[in-house]
């Protein structure tokens, strides 16, 4: 999924059917808003025409009331001046109050609209992503997902709370106007109209080169969050290679383009807005020139630069308005390309198996995969670990020794083969049975800002603090986790940065300990902790793998000497299977990384 604009951007048929599913929980707001539009749009021409109404009146020009303002009017007030005026005046007074309430309605309800569709777009939103393959962020920038779950549904918000129901109300306003004006003298109203074409053409370039700079500047905040959360996450490595002046440079070529992007916008708005007002001030001077030295016409003409304002006040948004639904195209088809992203999880498609008791015989028959297609990272992998024995994978870096761990947690799916589980495949099995017996520790420990309990329990309100305590004095680490600042309260900030690795990995592993798996996975579990803290692991292991399946990964070839089984990987294919002494004697691949570890080199 790639960061870029799109090309089209328009808000089609089909893209309005998608948007609109999530407007039908809302219908009876949807339609509230367009009758508060209708009533706004009626009442629009009613102040100006009681402003007339009023000048006639107290100049002394003949009047002829509407019935409908007769009804409010009585018979005593008409031929009095002075009370009539006073009348209108109050009738005036509470009109304003009563468009000001429907106007507060409006603005409310296209509002809360807007804020409820967004509201379940991003919970559908981020459903989607939690299902999604793992090859997917893989291939996804973080930033630009952060940009489609905040930004672009933003956009989508504006659509409803700016966009389309207010330009309806607009256009219904413009169009109501401008039929009272032609209905009350079409004369002056088609000479106030003569420069009413060069509004259009200014109105189209307007919209034109907006939208382009709104594009411009949608893609420039897709490449500045994917950015600055990349680089923030590996500020690190940043700084260790000393590589911050070259980093600001592309940073401030990205902002660069941001800032242009938002300038020429700026631009567009600084010529258009003041164009409106020539157009309007020629209008108004073409209605003047045309009444000038008509004294019993003050009164129309008052009006009529009232209903001119009226046509062009929301003519100075309405371009704006169709750029917002525009720019909330190009959103909403970002966002419903996440949602129609057909790489959900095939645990999300299949799997209804929930066994009871998982006992953690694994069986891989001839099993490959590629993170990409037509390239294998694993070739015809084949072994069988029996129930309650523990075996382990052997190999260099890109073996493909963590690629079969993803497999049996199915976090990426199969290319060919078969994995079995107790004899059953995997892809029977509900993905949550799966995941809840199979165990792992990584390399990479990955903690979640909050406490030292938040991230053993994953936030887990049925497993208790003394549950947590029990787990963390099976590993010998409860005393650990006492010194800290707050015990198990103690926050470990984003990604756990206030601790250690080794202090880190430790948390890890009573992670995994407290949900007390079938299958253990040790994936390089001692590879980043020190002598002290690798003693007070692997005594718990000893404890931990009795009785249980388990997988370890790991370079130091000591720690699996115990194993049932070696497998030795090399390049994605099994080289050897067999015992520490089976593989000694045979002198193969094991036997010369055994013997390189011995004389200190690194494997």
């Amino acid at each position: 999924m790639s960061s870029s604009a799109s090309t089209g951007g328009t808000l089609t048929r089909a893209l309005w059917n998608k948007l609109f599913a999530f407007v039908v929980p809302y219908r009876s707001a949807w339609y509230m808003a367009l009758i508060l539009a209708v009533l706004m749009a009626v009442s629009a021409p009613v102040r100006p025409y009681l402003i007339q109404v009023t000048l006639d009146a107290a100049m002394g020009k003949g009047i002829t009331l509407p019935s409908w303002l007769q009804q409010f009017l009585p018979a005593a007030y008409r031929q009095e001046i002075v009370a009539f005026v006073i009348f209108v005046t109050a009738f005036q007074l509470i009109f304003i109050l009563i468009e000001t309430s429907v106007r507060f309605l409006f603005s409310f309800t296209t509002a809360r609209l807007g804020q409820w569709v967004v509201n379940d777009l991003r919970q559908a939103v981020y459903q989607k992503v939690v299902r999604w393959e793992l090859r997917q962020f893989d291939r996804t920038p973080i930033g630009t997902l952060t940009t489609r779950t905040i930004n672009d549904i933003e956009s989508i918000n504006d659509v409803f709370s700016d966009g389309l129901i207010p330009i309806i109300a607009d256009l219904l306003t413009i169009v109501i106007t401008l039929t009272t004006m032609l209905f009350i003298n079409w004369q002056l109203t088609l000479i106030s109209l003569i420069p009413f074409p060069l509004m259009l053409v200014a109105t189209y370039f307007f919209k034109e080169s907006v939208n382009k700079s709104f594009m411009q500047v949608r893609n420039a905040v897709a490449q500045l969050n994917a950015f600055v959360q990349e680089h923030i996450t590996g500020m690190h490595v940043v700084q260790a290679f000393a590589a911050e002046e070259r980093e600001m440079k592309k940073f401030t070529a990205i902002n660069a383009a941001h800032r242009k992007a938002n300038i020429e916008a700026i631009f567009a708005y600084s010529v258009f807005f003041p164009v409106v007002e020539v157009v309007l001030a020629l209008s108004t001077g073409l209605l003047v020139w045309w009444v000038s030295g008509k004294t019993a016409d003050a009164g129309l003409l008052v009006a009529f630069i009232l209903y001119l304002n009226q046509i062009f006040r929301p003519l100075r948004v309405i371009a704006d308005k169709f750029n917002v639904i525009q720019m909330g195209g190009i959103a909403a088809e970002r966002v419903f390309k996440v949602l129609e992203n057909p790489d959900v999880e095939p645990a999300a498609a299949e799997g209804s198996y929930r066994p009871d008791q998982v006992k953690g015989a694994i069986e891989f028959r001839q099993v490959s995969f590629g993170y990409e297609e037509g390239r294998d990272v694993l070739q015809d992998i084949n072994f069988t670990v029996p129930a309650g024995s523990t075996v382990a994978l052997v190999g260099h870096t890109g073996s493909g020794k963590s690629s079969i761990i993803s497999l049996l947690n199915r976090l990426y799916p199969l290319t060919r083969g078969s994995i079995l589980l107790d004899g059953v495949d995997i892809n029977q099995y509900d993905p949550n049975i799966v995941r809840k017996n199979i165990g792992v520790v990584l390399q990479d420990v990955f903690l979640f800002s909050g406490s030292v309990a938040d991230n053993i329990t994953l936030r887990n309100p049925e497993i208790s603090r003394a549950q947590v305590e029990e787990a963390a004095q099976m590993i010998g680490v409860h005393d650990f986790i006492l010194q800290l600042p707050g015990g198990y309260d103690y926050n470990v900030m984003e990604r756990g940065n206030t601790l250690s690795w080794g202090q880190r990995q430790l948390i890890s592993f009573i992670r995994a300990l407290l949900y007390n798996p079938s299958v253990l996975v040790l994936d390089e579990a001692t590879s980043s902790v020190d002598s002290e803290s690798e003693q007070l692991i692997e005594k718990a292991i000893d404890r931990l793998i009795k009785g249980r399946t388990s997988i370890v990964i790991a370079h130091r070839l000591s720690t699996i000497q115990k194993a049932s089984q070696i497998i030795v990987l090399s390049g994605g294919k099994i080289q050897e299977i067999g015992t520490h002494e089976e593989l000694l004697v045979a002198g193969g691949a094991y036997s010369r990384l055994y013997e390189q570890q011995l004389s200190g080199m690194e494997l």
